[in-house]
């Protein structure tokens, strides 16, 4: 009834009631026609039918400047969303923050760290620049003379060390050898009193009991020497490796006192003279830092997820808490300024042309739309609207003919983005 109306509208101005309910019932059975299937060859129709003045189409509405899926950078498309700043129907403004990615914290603590980084490197250079002061030279010469002294008092504090572990090592091994050499004059003793009484023993001239006593002091006196020979034995270990310990404390001190005090004379040589040697190593340090400062700056940028351009958020793919969705995080798109894309039959597109007006209906709006045909696509490509009527057509080829629709029409419909349409397309 709206095409009807449109028609009734135009032929008011022009032929009449009666010429536009012909150009109607013609405009119908052109659609009828187009939809399911190609034109039957029926000569009554070929013959009562008047010239076509609409081609008709089914299409779907959209956002003039299509539907932008906003997602996170590839770097970054594992993440998790931490904040979401908009929700379903809300407008934003170009460059406004959309939504903010968990790894903020990790990304903001890198670069201030690359700054601090950046900080002492530019302090090191104006140090380098303004070169050494007398004072710094004192300084330093005392720093190494100190490091000097510490050097051989450690030094000698640690020979001292191992003097007392040796002359200690010493007289322990002789007293424990004195002991040794004592038990083992008591052992042979008690042996051969051993000896003496066992002979006597089997002659019968001692009784048994005396002869177990000096088999028993024998054994006593055995065991007592093995006894020190093993604390010998372990006196020598024991003192062996403290002083294998002490020794090599000695070298590690003597190292790390050499050590510091080349440092400290390397430090004094490098204060003394301003080289423009350092003075280009400390600007290569800044400029490195500077370059760490700025990739901190752009990976820390690329957490906050902003509208790449002005309008209305049409759909909510990712909430806070979730991985990102494939399908981005929202999908934005300017509906102050809607269009229809009508996918007209190949065979109708040579008809088309911009400029040309065009009426647009549904059940989802009262009343119908008007708009103009802005461009008329290049490509034939498959149906994707579809009536769903019995014996439609699934295969047509069809190329996209976008419409503008007129202000006032484009703010009726600006909440009905992927709406199925009618169009009609006036030749």
């Amino acid at each position: 009834m709206s095409i009807q109306g449109s028609l009734k509208s135009l032929n008011r101005r022009v032929l009449g009631i009666a010429i536009a309910a012909v150009a109607f019932t013609g405009a119908s059975v052109y659609y009828a026609i187009s939809q399911f299937g190609p034109k039957p060859q029926t000569p009554a129709i070929a013959q009562t039918t008047p010239t076509i003045q609409y081609v008709t189409a089914l299409g779907r509405l959209l956002p003039e400047t299509e539907v932008i899926r906003v997602s996170a950078p590839l770097s970054l498309d594992k993440d998790r969303l931490a904040e979401l700043n908009v929700q379903r129907g809300d407008r934003v403004e170009a460059n406004q923050i959309i939504a903010i990615l968990d790894s903020r914290d990790r990304l903001e603590n890198a670069l201030n760290q690359a700054q601090e980084r950046l900080r002492v490197a530019e302090a090191k250079l104006a140090q380098v620049k303004a070169g050494a002061k007398s004072g710094e030279i004192n300084a330093q010469q005392a720093t190494i003379r100190r490091l000097e002294a510490q050097w051989q008092t450690d030094t000698a504090a640690q020979q001292a060390v191992i003097s007392r572990l040796e002359a200690q090592l010493q007289g322990e091994i002789a007293a424990q050898q004195a002991t040794v050499e004592r038990l083992e004059a008591a052992q042979q003793n008690a042996e051969a009193e051993y000896r003496r009484h066992e002979q006597l023993y089997k002659d019968g001239a001692i009784s048994t009991s005396l002869f177990d006593s000096k088999r028993l002091t024998w054994e006593t006196q055995r065991q007592q020497l093995n006894e020190a020979r093993v604390i010998l034995e372990r006196i020598q270990n024991t003192g062996r490796q403290q002083l294998n310990e002490a020794r090599v404390t000695l070298d590690r001190l003597e190292r790390t006192g050499s050590q510091q005090v080349n440092e400290a004379q390397a430090t004094l040589e490098q204060i003394a003279e301003v080289r423009p040697v350092d003075v280009q190593a400390a600007q290569a340090e800044v400029d490195a830092a500077l370059a760490d400062v700025k990739k901190a700056e752009s990976d820390l940028n690329q957490v906050f997820i902003r509208a790449p351009i002005g309008g209305r958020i049409l759909e909510v793919h990712t909430r806070p808490g979730e991985t990102l969705s494939d399908n981005g995080v929202v999908d934005l798109g300017q509906t102050d300024r809607m269009e229809a894309i009508a996918e007209v039959y190949q065979t109708d597109v040579g008809k088309i042309r911009s400029g040309q007006t065009a009426i647009i209906t549904s059940d989802s709006f009262d009343g119908e739309l008007r708009g103009t045909v802005r461009l008329v696509g290049l490509q034939v490509g498959q149906q994707s609207v579809f009536s769903n009527q019995p014996g439609e057509n699934l295969d047509r080829k069809v190329v996209e003919v976008r419409i503008r629709l007129n202000p006032e029409d484009s703010q009726r419909v600006a909440d009905l983005t992927h709406l199925q349409v009618q169009v009609a397309i006036q030749l």
